[in-house]
């Protein structure tokens, strides 16, 4: 107990992965990641085979921080002999298992990570200026103590259910289990499939291929006004930039919150490719005959109820058409997000963390949260407060260089300060004159 480590990172998704390939050359920061599971596995549940990233390669752990790291993708391709076949390949967009592959790969390479280790409880320890963590082993092996002077939360998010769907009862599923679920789905008579993204039109896409196999009716219900794609063109991919964080970041919470509202589409949305797969499918599912498989819009599912025969009771609402109806449905499967959680292990902490209006992490511009700044850090868990790049595996890079030039003191990896081409706010300019200034008289609006 006698060790303080500079920091300790709890969790580990690729952001926390990210921050450790990135400290793992720097000599002065002695730092030690902690995540409760055996090992890294992201979002084993949708690992189909043909799913890729919505982000290009270079979006890996390491290289828009730091391309020469021994980190990279390529750098992982190339001790798999693999760098030949990627190139004459000619895709950007990695497949989702070659990118857990990649990241098991950095993992298992990095000896401050370690798995097994389920945090429990965190408490600041005033006398050594320092956060105290302890937890319990996995498989019950007995507990640790850890003490760092900072701590950096990358606790991830959970599965978002709707308030008629809590707790998950049988027949229920969220899509973050859909590939252990899927025997059960494909046995019933009727699945429903609700939600809007990427996760929801690649469960369809992969349901629908082998519709007529099992002979389950599918449908496809969104709350949202259509099917919209991912919005990728480049001057919306500006808005990832480092400049639109500092612009978002500055508005008023209530403008940001109305912000990230409209702009769902730039970061939630489908691929287009997928979308076009999706209408190629049901096209050519249909040439054989009746398809009975529906897509509804504008429909939002507002009551989940067991009924006598086994069958779900499913109770929509269309917002367009102001119209409540009932379809039954043996199987649902909700594809409808995840949401950040306060951990429990940090409700001692609490008089330390800022917190805004809505009891959300007030995040300063440099990713932390607590009073002092620089100490408490979090990985995507500040939507509200930076913007849509938040989520965006392409700007992992980019907090993690902040993170690590606050806790040194300085940029150890260049941080970027401008890269668009576009200017988000008003340029400086000369003030106009005030409304009562320009102001007609009477004398002048009767004249």
């Amino acid at each position: 107990m006698s060790r303080i480590y500079d920091f300790i990172g709890i969790g580990l998704g690729p952001f926390n992965l990210g921050l450790a390939c990135l400290t793992a050359p720097i000599g002065e920061l002695d730092g030690l990641f902690l995540d409760a599971r055996d090992g890294f596995d992201w979002h084993p549940g949708m690992m189909l085979e043909d799913a890729s990233l919505q982000t290009p390669f270079l979006a890996d752990l390491v290289t828009l921080a730091d391309p020469t790291s021994r980190f990279s993708f390529l750098n992982y391709l190339k001790t798999q002999g693999k760098i030949y076949a990627f190139y004459i390949r000619e895709d950007f967009f990695l497949l989702r298992r070659e990118y857990n592959q990649y990241c098991q790969w950095a993992a298992a390479q990095l000896p401050s990570i370690r798995f097994g280790h389920e945090v429990l409880h965190v408490e600041y320890d005033a006398a050594r200026d320092c956060y105290q963590v302890s937890g319990r082993h996995g498989h019950g092996e007995g507990s640790f103590h850890y003490a760092a002077r900072r701590l950096v939360l990358g606790t991830g998010t959970s599965p978002w259910l709707p308030a008629c769907c809590r707790p998950l009862r049988p027949g229920v599923s969220h899509s973050a289990t859909y590939l252990q679920d899927k025997p059960q789905l494909q046995a019933a008579r009727s699945i429903t499939l609700v939600g809007s993204g990427q996760s929801a039109a690649e469960i369809y896409r992969d349901l629908l291929q082998e519709i007529d196999q099992h002979g389950y009716a599918l449908n496809w219900v969104t709350r949202s006004p259509r099917f919209f794609p991912l919005e990728y063109t480049k001057l919306t991919l500006e808005m990832t930039s480092p400049e639109y964080i500092d612009y978002f970041h500055d508005l008023p919470a209530a403008t940001r919150d109305a912000l990230i509202t409209r702009q769902s589409s730039l970061y939630k949305g489908i691929d287009s490719a997928v979308i076009n797969e999706i209408h190629e499918l049901l096209y050519r599912k249909r040439l054989s005959g009746p398809l009975d498989s529906g897509l509804y819009t504008n429909t939002e599912l507002r009551g989940c109820t067991p009924a006598d025969d086994g069958t779900l009771l499913l109770d929509f609402h269309q917002h367009e058409q102001q119209r409540s109806y009932r379809q039954r449905s043996e199987r649902l499967v909700l594809a409808t997000g995840y949401a950040a959680q306060v951990p429990a292990f940090l409700a001692p902490l609490e008089a330390h963390i800022r917190r805004d209006a809505r009891g959300r992490y007030a995040v300063d511009r440099h990713y932390s949260i607590d009073l002092k700044g620089g100490r408490i850090f979090v990985q995507n868990a500040e939507l509200h407060t930076h913007g849509l790049a938040s989520p965006d595996l392409g700007m992992g890079c980019y907090r993690n260089a902040s993170i690590i030039a606050q806790m040194l003191g300085r940029a150890y990896y260049p941080v970027e300060r401008r890269i668009a081409f576009q200017h988000f706010g008003a340029p400086e300019g000369e003030p106009l004159p005030s409304v009562e200034t320009r102001m007609a008289t009477p004398a002048e609006v009767s004249s």
